[in-house]
């Protein structure tokens, strides 16, 4: 079916086996109505582009949206499987998705921010860190996304990579730390030749969020798998903040990958943390180092240094964050070879406006 064919409303959609349920309005993508009504469902990058938002169909008719069929195939759509970024119900729904609880999600909020600082870590990564309104509070978990909204209303979506409790107001810190954000460089591209060109100290932005389901289940105790490319590293860093500030000592192995060196741009925070965490480990790994890099670690892809170490991933929670080629290759691979349970892997693909707008 095609989302030619207008759906009439409010039709009911239940999460199964969390039996969480809400309405969805008439022309409304089941994830924006679950968004709305503070239902986890799982999601990315909200634009059907990354396949984040896959749930089971167990009953019920949807016609999508406009998606990519690497975010979900043919063949997916026909065994019963919805993005539920793009799907309109119906009829009255009932998904599959483990990932949703009882524990609702945190209010959205739009908000101003003010630039507090710009640091250049390498030479396309700016870390820029963000005041929020002294008489507001934003609640997000760890590992969550905020969205500037541009001034011709164009969204971009970031990570934040600092745990919530930084937030907190002190003596020392009235107004709190702000919120950190980690933004590689996109030549051409409109919001990051502004940050790293023209972005001044105490300039205003508007930010939404939290949104995405990215972030620690903290009712497991399994041992977790850290998988990070590039500046996906930026919400791997919130929930290492997070785990050592509530003390959580589940063994925690972090796979950092990147062209060169430089790319690992906070490599001595990483450091500092291993010293301070027992639990800990971290496994760099290269993919292109040139000889003047005098580099003597791993190499290769980062995803795949994971299952040289960890073959069996059955009894194991996996979180991968950064470029979608990434993600994608570490979900498969991992499931099929690593017996990685697929509830057990929890992703945040980073996609680009690009990415957003190409198929294939």
């Amino acid at each position: 079916m095609t989302s030619a064919q207008a759906p009439a409303g409010p039709y009911q959609v239940t999460v199964q086996p969390s039996g969480r349920s809400f309405s969805v309005n008439e022309g409304e993508a089941i994830l924006a109505a679950a968004i709305r009504q503070g239902v986890g469902l799982p999601y990315g990058c909200k634009d059907g582009a990354c396949g984040s938002c896959k749930s089971k169909k167990l009953q019920g008719d949807v016609a999508h949206g406009p998606h990519q069929s690497k975010a979900l195939s043919a063949e997916e759509e026909a065994a019963g499987y919805v993005l539920t970024c793009s799907a309109l119900p119906l009829t009255d729904v009932v998904l599959e998705s483990r990932q949703v609880t009882d524990e609702s999600a945190f209010p959205i909020k739009k908000m101003p921010s003010r630039v507090i600082s710009l640091e250049k870590k390498s030479h396309d990564v700016m870390v820029i860190k963000l005041q929020l309104p002294a008489n507001d509070t934003l609640r997000y978990h760890a590992g969550q996304y905020v969205e500037f909204i541009l001034r011709d209303n164009a969204r971009r979506s970031y990570s934040m990579a600092s745990a919530p409790h930084t937030l907190v107001k002190t003596e020392a810190q009235p107004t709190g730390n702000g919120i950190e954000l980690h933004i590689r460089h996109m030549p051409g591209g409109k919001f990051t030749d502004h940050v790293f060109n023209a972005m001044k100290e105490k300039e205003i932005l508007r930010v939404e969020g939290p949104y995405g389901s990215f972030f620690l289940r903290e009712d497991s105790d399994k041992p977790m798998v850290l998988l990070a490319s590039g500046t996906g590293f930026a919400p791997i860093k919130a929930v290492i903040e997070h785990m050592q500030f509530k003390g959580i000592t589940r063994p925690a192995t972090l796979y950092w990958g990147g062209r060169r060196p430089a790319d690992l741009y906070l490599d001595d925070w990483v450091q500092e943390r291993l010293a301070e965490m027992p639990n800990l480990h971290y496994v760099p790994v290269i993919s292109n180092a040139l000889p003047e890099d005098n580099w003597t670690g791993r190499t290769g892809f980062v995803h795949k240094a994971v299952l040289e170490d960890f073959p069996d991933l059955s009894g194991h929670q996996v979180y991968a964050c950064g470029a979608p080629i990434v993600v994608d290759s570490a979900r498969a691979e991992y499931s099929a070879a690593g017996k990685l349970p697929p509830e057990e892997f929890y992703a945040d693909a980073f996609t680009t406006e690009a990415d957003k707008h190409k198929d294939g």
